[in-house]
């Protein structure tokens, strides 16, 4: 292993041998596949860097000179059908390993890649092909995403599209045509100012926006990698989420790499926590990231009858965390869980990185790999305890910050503001620099004048040994804005009653602030949850809101 990554940073460390600052300096023709992927398999042939397995236990293991094999086919089969540097290209893969070397391969082309989720419907496909001029598609035959694809009239528009994973009427068999064409493949020029990425990020009331990353994004991730998640290269790293998400762009494949680590990828249908908890016993993950809400479901799945000593770090991000979980998950494991805070716009703005002492429930304080603040209405910095939205310096434009919302300037120039990318998150710092995170703009509950953050109050109420899950959202109310709801999951043994409603609105009236007791509270068997396993409020309170249309 060759410390790669040390071509591009800088670091600064403290007398204690702490990272204190990291500079990131990219050349221009930087090109993430070429310049990290390639060098490692001419140089290091035989490293692994992707162990993939799904559920019927079926396995395959790619080295990086393996990706690069593929990778350049991939070129030259794409090249063939009219793909070129600067096409968008869609991909819709969840987490087939073909993901891998096809965004690989794009990348070397000059071309964008769109990874997508699976569970697009054909409303969401026509709006995505159109908004971005989306020239292919690569998509899974392992889920109905290919039906929805050919049910949307958009997909007429595409110059052609790609089938993974088996054979379709109208579809390009790509893992069988592939394998006709050449490996050598001859590099393309790029710019680090060329766009490299871009993902359409969730929408709330509006239309996804589409952010967009230039040739820099993968170094933005360097940190990241060696002080976040701590990717040991010669061990196995696995990050949870499905290839539709930015969370893979974070933990699954550039972030990784850039440190001449193994990816693990376990192709499930439905998320279990004891099949999780057996997948990481079996190929002894040394290093893991997933959503905090997963972490609440292994720990209710029982880990003591797994074998988890090979791990040697463990991360959240996706939500805040909850105390209660990050205790137990020591009790159980004697590790910390590792906060981090970052978008889909960026990478690891605030976190919890080595050689910090986690604080429970707190993100952690600003990455030196940026200029962080808390800001007021105002843009005037925050005091301690003081909630603000988290804002980023961009300038001078640093590595893993997005360049734009495609075709949208207004909203651009709304977000990249006065020199700063301004994330609509809010949060409050204390004495020690620790941010805590509040929640969104739009998550934040107005109620009667009060300010209420629903994670705060989500905390409380799972420390009630009925709850298993809370999500914490406003419903409007004629009188006080606002009423806090709580949508409860409750443990097994548990039975919803209005004797057990009030129970639990006692317990966090009595455990924090009364103004922040749910006062409304609905009994679910499940909360709606991305494939990522990260809780979407916007569909409880899109779901109050048709109720009361009715």
């Amino acid at each position: 292993m060759r410390d790669i990554n040390l071509r591009y940073i800088r670091e600064t460390f403290d007398e204690k041998g702490n990272l204190k600052h990291l500079d990131i300096d990219c050349p221009d023709s930087f090109n993430f596949a070429y310049d990290i992927v390639d060098d490692i398999a001419i140089n290091d042939p035989g490293r692994r860097a992707l162990i993939w397995t799904d559920e019927s236990g079926a396995e395959k293991i790619f080295t990086f000179a393996d990706i690069k094999r593929m990778s350049d086919k991939t070129c030259n089969y794409f090249a063939s059908k009219g793909i070129a540097k600067g096409d968008f290209v869609m991909l819709v893969l969840k987490n087939n390993y073909q993901f891998w070397y096809v965004i690989t391969a794009l990348h070397k082309m000059g071309a964008v890649p769109v990874p997508a989720t699976f569970m697009l419907k054909p409303h969401d496909i026509d709006y995505r092909i159109r908004a971005a001029s989306i020239k292919a598609a690569v998509v899974t035959s392992l889920t109905d995403a290919a039906d929805s694809f050919d049910a949307a009239e958009s997909t007429k528009e595409l110059s052609c599209k790609f089938i993974v994973g088996g054979k379709r009427d109208g579809w390009l068999d790509f893992d069988s045509e592939v394998e006709k064409f050449s490996d050598k493949w001859e590099r393309v020029p790029t710019h680090k100012t060329d766009r490299f990425l871009m993902y359409f990020t969730s929408g709330t009331s509006d239309n996804p926006k589409m952010a967009v990353h230039d040739q820099t994004y993968p170094l933005g991730h360097i940190l990241l990698a060696k002080y976040w998640h701590q990717v040991d290269p010669d061990g196995i790293h696995w990050t949870v989420a499905d290839t539709g998400w930015a969370k893979t762009a974070w933990g699954r494949l550039y972030s990784v790499w850039l440190m001449e680590g193994a990816s693990f990828v376990f192709e499930f249908d439905r998320f279990d926590p004891h099949k999780i908890l057996a997948m990481i016993e079996k190929y002894r993950i040394t290093t893991f990231c997933c959503p905090p809400t997963m972490f609440r479901l292994y720990l209710n799945a029982g880990v003591e009858g797994y074998d988890l000593s090979s791990l040697k770090n463990c991360c959240i991000a996706g939500e805040a965390l909850n105390p209660d979980t990050f205790n137990k998950w020591e009790e159980a494991t004697g590790l910390k869980l590792m906060e981090a805070f970052g978008q889909t716009e960026s990478s690891v703005i605030v976190g919890t990185i080595k050689g910090m002492t986690p604080k429970p429930g707190s993100m952690g304080r600003p990455s030196p790999q940026y200029r962080v603040e808390i800001v007021d209405e105002d843009g005037e910095p925050c005091e301690v305890g003081e909630e603000g939205e988290i804002v980023v310096s961009i300038e001078p434009r640093v590595p893993g910050i997005f360049v734009e919302y495609y075709r949208d300037p207004e909203k651009t120039a709304f977000t990249l503001r006065d020199g700063w990318h301004h994330t609509g998150d809010v949060a409050w710092k204390d004495e020690d620099g620790y941010y805590w995170y509040s929640g969104r703009n739009d998550d934040i509950i107005k109620s009667s004048g009060y300010r209420i953050s629903p994670f705060e109050v989500e905390s409380c109420a799972l420390e009630h040994p009925a709850v298993l899950e809370c999500a914490v959202t406003g419903v409007p109310d004629p009188v006080r804005g606002q009423l806090v709801k709580a949508t409860i999951v409750l443990r097994e043994g548990y039975e919803p009653t209005d004797e057990l409603k009030k129970e639990i609105q006692d317990y966090v009236k009595h455990n924090t602030a009364p103004y922040k007791y749910p006062r409304a509270m609905e009994f679910v068997k499940e909360l709606p949850k991305s494939i990522s396993g990260k809780v979407k409020r916007v569909d409880i309170r899109r779901k109050d809101s048709e109720r009361r249309k009715d």
